[in-house]
């Protein structure tokens, strides 16, 4: 792949693999009907991904394809060894946080393949006329609220714990900040600051930190809210995301609809691990674990009602 020497101002990316090619095949679809700017489109996977990525999305919609074992190698301290070596869920958080090194664009809207917009988007959505991007950065009360009164109390208590372990990094103390949930708009002036003033003075790579224990999502606000790269100009989540079905289902029942969403919202995340139908490469359970996590689901859609 070709890189050119400009940066842009701001690009979106996805970094996604094989069973997720379905629901990355329905988001370019969404961006191909509502990315009015033309923002470029990249999406990377594992090399040994791309001919199912090209077989599943053929000729859909305008992207740029990167391997991940390029954005590993653009950073001259990382090992290759550990991508292999290291969890999928783990090495994924960590390319998306390493695609600045590409030298692709100043800033990114990093999108998961659950993702789908739903109505038109501008890069004003995502940035200022003075070249600055907005970030997102709240507190999840909402959420923490609805968990709380759905006797989901272990969503706050988890959460919050993975806030304040990441918080002492940093050594900061205080209110727990979140700059979730996807999309997220990064720039890459924050992780390199985070890179230059923590990482390279212990002589580490972000490879070395222990993630999902320590989560990139609240490396970077925490990075920003300690090293200053940008002016902070919060905004609150750009998508409604459905954390777990049980959400999902209140959620529904109470009115929400996509429709209804589009008024404070671009888009809509439906959580990949109940949304198995989505699959690229089917479901590898056997069918009493199938059956089982079908009934639970319909309990929780129960649960709803009460």
């Amino acid at each position: 792949m070709q890189i050119g020497n400009r940066l842009k101002d701001f690009v979106l990316y996805c970094k996604s693999y094989r069973n997720d090619f379905l629901r990355l095949k329905r988001l370019l679809s969404s961006i191909e009907q509502f990315n009015k700017d033309g923002l470029p489109f990249y999406i990377s996977t594992p090399r040994a991904d791309k001919g199912l990525l090209d077989q599943i999305l053929g000729n859909l919609g305008n992207y740029q394809w990167i391997a991940d074992e390029e954005i590993v190698t653009a950073n001259p301290s990382a090992s290759l060894d550990k991508y292999q070596a290291m969890p999928g869920s783990s090495s994924q958080a960590i390319v998306k946080s390493e695609f600045w090194r590409m030298n692709l664009a100043k800033n990114y809207l990093c999108l998961d393949s659950d993702c789908v917009f739903i109505r038109p988007f501008f890069l004003s959505d995502f940035m200022g006329s003075d070249g600055i991007p907005f970030t997102v950065l709240h507190q999840n009360k909402e959420y923490f609220q609805l968990a709380q009164n759905r006797g989901h109390s272990r969503v706050q208590a988890n959460l919050k714990s993975e806030a304040q372990k990441v918080q002492a990094l940093f050594e900061r103390s205080g209110p727990e900040f979140y700059c979730a949930p996807a999309p997220f708009i990064w720039s890459a002036k924050v992780w390199e600051s985070f890179d230059q003033h923590y990482l390279k003075p212990k002589g580490l790579t972000i490879w070395d930190i222990k993630i999902p224990d320590y989560p990139e999502t609240l490396i970077y606000g925490e990075a920003l809210l300690k090293y200053r790269a940008i002016p902070l100009i919060a905004i609150e989540p750009l998508f409604r995301v459905y954390h777990y079905d049980w959400q999902y289902f209140l959620m529904r029942r109470l009115g929400e609809n996509e429709e209804k969403l589009k008024s404070n919202y671009l888009g809509v995340l439906y959580q990949s691990n109940w949304e198995s139908n989505m699959n690229a490469v089917g479901d590898q359970k056997s069918l009493p674990p199938r059956l089982l996590k079908r009934s639970k689901r319909f309990l929780r859609y129960l649960q709803s009602y009460f």
